[in-house]
């Protein structure tokens, strides 16, 4: 029988293959059937089956070899249903409950098998001929170079979903709990460092853990939140830095005052900057002479332009550029920065920072453009989509996040219930509390109860978070419903206007509330 496993490639348009480290094959995607057929029928298909001895290594040996020395990607040969292909390879792998499983991805192929020629008829086309394609539609084409980079981009988040959610449930609780005692820590309490550390290293797993979630998002996400003003996200970004590093590295801001407003997902921009920043903070080093400068400004393009490595659409954008003068990348290098698991920083780097921010900026409609020069500095510049319209933002305070009104948070996680009870509480909401979606419906359908909003996972046994959103619907078409998960984002307008990715801090939860309560 075969596993019950989050795949995630069983609609992408390439072969996909999930195998154990015996090369059987535990799924294989509606592509990979189409291109093997029968081959890979049956229980315990095995990878050998399609396997072409022209590659001079067992599938098995394969595997082991990859595991010692990975690689992006690898030119292989498997037999199809017409014949030997060769294909561009992409391997990921993963553990599930202790064993070892991987993901073959098999890229489109740069060569095709021969075929007989058709019987010579008078009006006959020689098999050989490659058919003419309008000069119009090459230029329509997507480059053959970015879908291979999306498609290596995808794999890790497929892997990580399943061993993801206990983990981040976890930390949802550690980090909420300890960012709400740090609100309260006055500046001088002995235990306010240890708190920091506490919250710093929750911070850290949780960004591990989200790291390859994010790469599977190919659906756009500039349409599912409010305008809002890039600025406060790279003020506070550059804040963070700049208490981290003191005066070490001289930081130079320069604010478009009249930024156009962009729609984006904060907590994901918010990472983006962030990684980049931290890259320019390490290539200038900590001697005292290093600069980074981070600027904003508003970008109109009456055509289609090109910015080093990305192609922009004509339109309105707002661009964050961040440069520093630092140690700068060689030209050889620079065409594979993107590349996840690609990385120059040694061994203890897992080279998906850079990668992250490619798959986060490309989800949102945008580009990420890099230009460097060794011993001269790095400029690298995020494209958003805008809109011609402002919106100037102050900075959030306590008294701000406080808010009335009764809640209902909903997930099968006594931590979270516990957590958000918590929190919640303490900043003026009254707040009940449901273990599972049945126990939702019944509080819900109480004559003394009236529930402003309903804070609700969406993966949960018995009735998960979709299914009661749809119930609740039915009954409450009004009612405002705010979901979160560390597992999945919602891919519909159905599960409510807010989403909140777990784990999350104290302020971005109640932000969140407040927004779901308000509209803004």
């Amino acid at each position: 029988m075969k596993p019950e496993v989050v795949f995630g490639l069983e609609n992408a348009v390439w072969p996909a293959l999930l195998l154990n480290a015996g090369g059987v094959v535990l799924r294989a995607n509606p592509a990979a059937a189409g291109v093997f057929g029968a081959t890979l029928s049956g229980d315990a298909p095995k990878l050998s089956a399609i396997w072409s001895g022209e590659n001079g290594i067992a599938p098995e040996d394969f595997l082991a070899m990859w595991e010692q020395a990975p690689s992006a990607t690898m030119d292989l040969r498997f037999r199809t249903a017409n014949g030997s292909l060769k294909y561009t390879t992409a391997v990921c792998t993963f553990n599930n409950n202790g064993s070892k499983w991987y993901v073959l991805q098999l890229l489109p192929p740069f060569e095709r098998p021969a075929t007989p020629a058709p019987a010579a008829t008078p009006a006959a086309v020689p098999a050989a001929t490659p058919p003419v394609v309008p000069a119009a539609a090459k230029a329509a084409a997507p480059d053959a170079g970015a879908i291979i980079l999306k498609q290596k981009l995808d794999c890790a988040l497929q892997l990580a979903r399943s061993v993801s959610l206990d983990f981040n449930n976890a930390l949802t609780s550690v980090l909420g709990h300890t960012s709400l005692i740090l609100g309260k820590a006055e500046a001088g309490h002995p235990w306010r460092h240890s708190l920091m550390e506490v919250e710093k290293s929750a911070a850290r797993g949780a960004e591990i853990a989200n790291e390859l979630a994010t790469f599977s998002r190919q659906e756009k996400e500039t349409q599912r939140v409010p305008p809002g003003n890039l600025n406060a996200v790279a003020g506070r970004c550059v804040e963070f830095f700049r208490n981290a590093h003191g005066t070490k590295i001289t930081w130079n801001t320069q604010l478009e005052k009249n930024l156009f407003s962009a729609r984006f997902d904060e907590a994901k921009v918010q990472q983006a900057l962030t990684k980049i920043l931290e890259n320019a903070a390490d290539a200038v080093g900590t001697e005292g002479r290093g600069q980074v400068s981070i600027t904003t400004r508003n970008v109109e393009l009456t055509e289609a332009t090109q910015d080093r490595n990305v192609r922009l659409a004509a339109g309105i954008y707002v661009c964050v550029e961040i440069a520093d003068n630092g140690q700068g990348i060689e030209a050889s290098v620079l065409p594979r920065i993107f590349d996840p698991f690609f990385t120059t920083k040694g061994k203890s780097h897992r080279g998906l920072g850079l990668a992250l921010v490619y798959g986060i900026v490309s989800n949102h409609g945008g580009g990420v453009a890099v230009s460097s020069q060794p011993n001269m500095g790095t400029s690298a510049r995020v494209y958003l989509p805008a809109e011609k319209s402002f919106i100037h933002e102050g900075m959030s305070t306590a008294e701000a996040l406080h808010g009335t009104g009764t809640i209902l948070v909903v997930d099968d996680e006594s931590l979270i219930l516990t957590m958000g009870e918590t929190i919640l509480a303490e900043f003026g909401y009254k707040v009940l509390t449901a273990n599972g979606g049945q126990k939702a419906l019944a509080i819900l359908s109480r004559d003394d109860v009236k529930v402003d909003l309903i804070i609700t996972d969406l993966v949960m046994p018995g009735m998960g978070g979709r299914e009661l959103v749809e119930r609740v619907r039915q009954l409450a078409p009004q009612m405002k419903i705010l979901c979160m998960s560390g597992y999945l984002m919602p891919t519909d307008k159905q599960t409510g206007t807010a989403y909140l990715q777990k784990p999350f801090s104290t302020v971005e939860l109640l932000a969140k509330v407040k927004f779901a309560l308000t509209g803004g």
